[in-house]
């Protein structure tokens, strides 16, 4: 998995394509709604001054933007836009084109059945017990 993992990205990365954490940013703004930074940077597992350049990035690309917390003055509120979605959008494509390709051309229409059957029981594994989330940070696919 973390090599399949890691190719995904590598494939993610080239031409015009989000890094990785701008794209998880995109995605748990999409998920979650108009985040604070300190909010963000705590689902990212950062601190709040480390997102400090790819929210700068993000927002000079017209993804995010940034707006006064209405209950602390001091906050601000990341919210995605309409560019940022078609960003993760274009992103998430990418290598999910990759990984078509590549199941199409390397495994028999049997092992391509076997995947599918395999990727249906991780699903499964995934959505089993376990605490409760917060309901904050990406989830599910696009």
């Amino acid at each position: 998995m973390s090599r399949l993992s890691s190719r995904l990205r590598a494939q993610q990365g080239e031409g015009e394509s989000l890094s990785r954490l701008a794209a998880s940013v995109l995605a748990n703004l999409r998920h979650s709604g108009p985040l604070t930074v300190t909010t963000l940077a705590a689902i990212e597992g950062l601190q709040s001054q480390s997102l400090t350049r790819v929210l700068h990035a993000l927002e000079e690309q017209d993804c995010v933007t940034r707006q006064p917390d209405p209950d602390d003055r001091r906050a601000q509120r990341i919210t995605i836009t309409d560019a940022g979605r078609a960003a993760l959008t274009a992103h998430v494509a990418e290598g999910n084109r990759w990984l078509a390709e590549a199941l199409e051309s390397q495994l028999t229409p049997a092992e391509q059945e076997i995947v599918r059957i395999a990727a249906e029981l991780l699903l499964k594994v995934a959505d089993s017990g376990g605490p409760p989330r917060s309901g904050l940070g990406a989830a599910g696919p696009l």
